[in-house]
């Protein structure tokens, strides 16, 4: 499948950056349709890539449902979640078992990797793996190397959000609350920074972390002064790859906190990212109002398992 969605990819169009703010690249990036509008529903989010090259994301022609891509517009539904749940942001551990945020029954789910290699509908073989009744409404999660998990919980209503993390025994422990509407989170590539954003407040925060999975130091990154944002990943170099809703872009910002590229999208309306393709350089990025999946090729790798 990476050859194919590879070879799809044409290397064309100028990156748009802020002038005078930072060096333009030198890499130009053209972004294409893979899955076409309306396959997935509007809540279409959480895109995550499998140690096999398998691309996922929620809510495949209806909402609380998971789909399958196998390919360009070919969809198959993994599952439908039971009891209502209805799941937002996904991640992979290094075994190969799949993580959702579920926010509606305020679960993090699980999907066993032996569920998963066999195919077909694994509805049955969803499990709760950790649970907690004073969450918002989980949304977007991050991973570190070690399995230590992290979630974001905004509460849209309030323009608040929380951290949380969830351990390998499915222990949760909030790590902060009254954020902003905490959204796109994500774990630099060295296990060392936990990176969040608001999206009303337009802030990405840089957290230290430690091999427990504890905060500290936390320091303001970047603001944007428009547009919200939304879910994020990093590269192997350690710049963000930023979601930035309601702007049709993808932000890349390095380490240190510049802007390095943007990234012009078809739709305006991106809610998530992913790495994957032929040597996990190939971006995937959901479009909530297209209900679509838009791909970019980039000149680095992206943070996988």
């Amino acid at each position: 499948m990476k050859a194919i969605i590879i070879s799809s990819l044409l290397l064309s169009c100028a990156v748009s950056v802020i002038a005078g703010e930072n060096k333009k690249s030198d890499i130009s990036y053209v972004s294409e349709d893979y899955i076409s509008d309306g396959i997935f529903t509007q809540g279409v989010e959480g895109p995550a890539v499998d140690k096999n090259g398998v691309l996922y994301a929620v809510n495949y022609q209806q909402q609380g449902t998971i789909g399958r891509v196998v390919g360009k517009n070919k969809v198959d539904t993994l599952l439908t979640l039971k009891n209502g749940s209805i799941g937002n942001g996904i991640r992979f551990d290094g075994k190969g078992n799949m993580y959702i945020a579920d926010y509606v029954n305020h679960n993090i789910l699980k999907v066993p990797v032996s569920a998963l290699k066999y195919g077909g509908d694994v509805s049955d073989s969803v499990q709760v793996f950790a649970h907690e009744n004073k969450m918002n409404q989980p949304n977007d999660l991050a991973i570190m190397d070690n399995g230590i998990l992290f979630a974001s919980d905004p509460n849209w209503a309030n323009g608040t959000g929380n951290l949380w993390r969830i351990d390998q025994d499915g222990i949760v422990t909030l790590l902060e609350s009254n954020m902003g509407t905490t959204n796109g989170i994500e774990v630099s590539p060295d296990n060392k920074t936990l990176y969040v954003n608001e999206s009303v407040q337009r802030n990405v925060w840089r957290y230290d972390l430690d091999d427990l999975g504890n905060v500290s130091n936390k320091q303001l990154l970047i603001s944007f002064p428009d547009f919200g944002m939304d879910g994020m990943r990093t590269d192997k170099q350690g710049n963000i790859y930023i979601a930035r809703y309601g702007a049709g872009q993808i932000a890349v910002v390095s380490p240190q906190g510049k802007l390095i590229d943007t990234i012009k999208l078809n739709g305006q309306f991106p809610t998530n990212v992913a790495f994957g393709g032929e040597n996990d350089r190939v971006l995937y990025i959901t479009m909530q109002k297209r209900g679509a999946i838009e791909v970019v090729s980039l000149g680095s790798a992206g943070r996988i398992f």
